[in-house]
């Protein structure tokens, strides 16, 4: 296993990382223990979550994830084998969670603090802001529409995340589904105000959604802010298991039909075309697709997720896998035709 530094933080992070939003959703408090024991196994330093998980979020199942993590870590004791990662929430229809969550300092500080207790560990290694306060665009918006932003600015969140990290609740902290200007905005308050500094962006990137190289690979090159990357198998799509129109039983995509945001007309056409050039090659497709999320310099940690362990086996496999110049450029032939098909 590959460890890449996490920024200037002084932290090495594996290049596969452990995802963990189906946990308390599609996989029990047994396969989460069990996923992360073969994790470790295979040299995964990382594991990513929310106060949010799990996936899709319910008022019923609410911090359920964090809960498994910290049952695991209260029963092997192993809390410096892993490097820990949580995200506050940011706005949205979500009233069951604190009476509607802002990221304002008293709801940044409340939500770590019970993280925290849920986890069962007195630091978070990294915690991130899961999205902005601002009307912006993320989760595969298109087309920018200027919008006064409503609520706490970015100013008193950051500042809220400074204080604790000096009360040392936290390490270091990131930012998630960012746009340039918000990574620029944090930046400028760290240097301006002498907040802390943000080490990471964790936005989504895929073969299906390559935006982030458009403005923030930049950021992460000159200002050493690296990416973790999620949906690397854009909910499961880059392995092919959809296509012709497949729902697998159990599966993420047959359970719930609201995620919607990869197998549109150009998403499932891009899929095609990666699934028979992996084929190709010999290859197994989810193996190249995360093989190629990984080799990218910019990404410090690839976030996989996995609901059984045979897929958790076969994606830990791809760290080890070095495209070949042929796969490289037979990627970028189709990247040409299908550019951004899933934002």
């Amino acid at each position: 296993m590959e460890y890449r530094a996490l920024g200037i933080s002084g932290l090495k992070l594996s290049v596969i990382g452990l995802g963990t939003m189906t946990w308390g959703e599609q996989n029990s408090e047994t396969d989460a223990h069990a996923q992360i024991e073969q994790a470790l196994e295979a040299g995964v330093n990382f594991i990513d979550t929310a106060e949010m998980y799990p996936v899709p979020p319910r008022a019923e199942t609410q911090g359920r994830t964090e809960q498994y993590i910290g049952s695991w870590l209260r029963r092997t004791r192993r809390r410096r084998d892993i490097v820990l990662a949580s995200k506050v929430i940011g706005p949205g229809m979500f009233p069951y969670l604190r009476g509607g969550p802002r990221l304002d300092r008293a709801q940044v500080i409340a939500a770590c603090e019970t993280s925290l207790q849920r986890l069962q560990t007195d630091v978070i290694d990294l915690y991130q802001v899961h999205w902005p306060q601002r009307p912006t665009n993320y989760f595969g918006k298109l087309g920018y529409e200027p919008r006064d932003a409503d609520g706490p600015a970015i100013e008193e969140t950051l500042a809220a995340l400074g204080e604790l990290v000096r009360q040392g609740k936290v390490r270091h902290v990131g930012v998630s589904n960012e746009t340039p200007w918000g990574v620029s905005e944090y930046l400028r308050l760290h240097r301006e105000r002498d907040l802390p500094r943000i080490q990471s962006v964790q936005n989504p990137y895929s073969l299906l959604n390559r935006s982030y190289e458009v403005g923030l690979a930049e950021f992460a090159h000159r200002e050493q802010i690296g990416l973790l990357a999620y949906s690397p198998l854009a909910f499961g799509m880059l392995s092919g298991k959809y296509l012709d129109g497949v729902r697998p039983p159990n599966a993420r995509l047959t359970l719930f039909t609201r995620f919607s945001r990869y197998n549109g007309e150009q998403g499932v056409a891009a899929t095609a075309a990666y699934v028979a050039l992996a084929r190709q090659h010999g290859l197994d497709p989810a193996q190249m697709a995360l093989a190629y999320v990984s080799s990218r310099p910019f990404v410090v940690s690839n976030i996989i997720g996995a609901t059984t362990a045979e897929q958790l086996r076969s994606n830990l496999a791809s760290a080890t896998l070095t495209l070949s110049d042929d796969v490289l450029r037979g990627i970028e032939q189709i990247h040409a035709r299908y550019t951004i098909p899933c934002p």
